[in-house]
């Protein structure tokens, strides 16, 4: 059986970040669709880890492959840390993130700057064919913005402001991002654990 990591997800912004930093690894990176993968997983986890876990875990037992799997979400310090695991499914799961965004800007309507802090966090999990699951955490620190900007990204990547480049990141490139992301971050842990099994 030729070796293949499957990144589970559907999600092609994603997989635009997964393939610039996971590219060179020398074995093919697809996602669940290109593996031709259909599950349908209940994340029941309480953690980020958890979840991520249960996602890689359920699609390695499928195909026998290393799998890798992520949970993430945006975490906002002044609303008890929401949407937190919820983020996916804040507001409903068929809910455009544009409207997701002003929700959020709205119910922060008022609060100062110095008390917008958040941070996007991304744990991702490889569960490997000898029944082991390796995971690496990445965080991205910045703080809720007053106004949607940018299409560089995606999810609620407009409203997350980056103090150090004065802007959303959405607005900054897509290599700029992959630098500082927490799943930028997350990967490139993960990418150093998988050179140790696939090198």
């Amino acid at each position: 059986m030729e070796r293949k990591i499957i990144f589970a997800t559907g999600n092609e912004g994603k997989m635009c970040e997964i393939r610039m930093i996971l590219g060179d690894l020398g074995v093919p990176v697809l996602s669940l669709k290109e593996a031709g993968v259909q599950a349908d997983i209940d994340e029941n986890g309480k953690t980020f880890e958890e979840n991520a876990c249960i996602k890689a875990r359920a699609i390695q037992k499928l195909t026998g492959q290393i799998v890798l799997a992520d949970d993430s979400g945006l975490v906002i310090d002044c609303l008890n840390g929401e949407p937190g695991l919820y983020s996916a499914r804040y507001m409903g799961e068929n809910t455009s993130y544009d409207v997701k965004n002003r929700n959020l800007i709205e119910r922060l309507q008022g609060v100062p700057d110095q008390e917008r802090t958040a941070r996007f966090e991304c744990v991702i999990a490889a569960a490997l064919p000898d029944g082991r699951v390796l995971t690496t955490y990445g965080a991205m620190e910045g703080r809720i913005g007053y106004e949607i900007a940018g299409t560089n990204g995606f999810g609620y990547d407009p409203i997350f402001y980056l103090p150090q480049y004065g802007c959303t990141s959405a607005e900054i490139s897509l290599e700029q991002k992959n630098e500082i992301s927490h799943r930028g971050k997350a990967l490139r842990a993960m990418k150093e654990e998988l050179k140790k099994i696939v090198g």
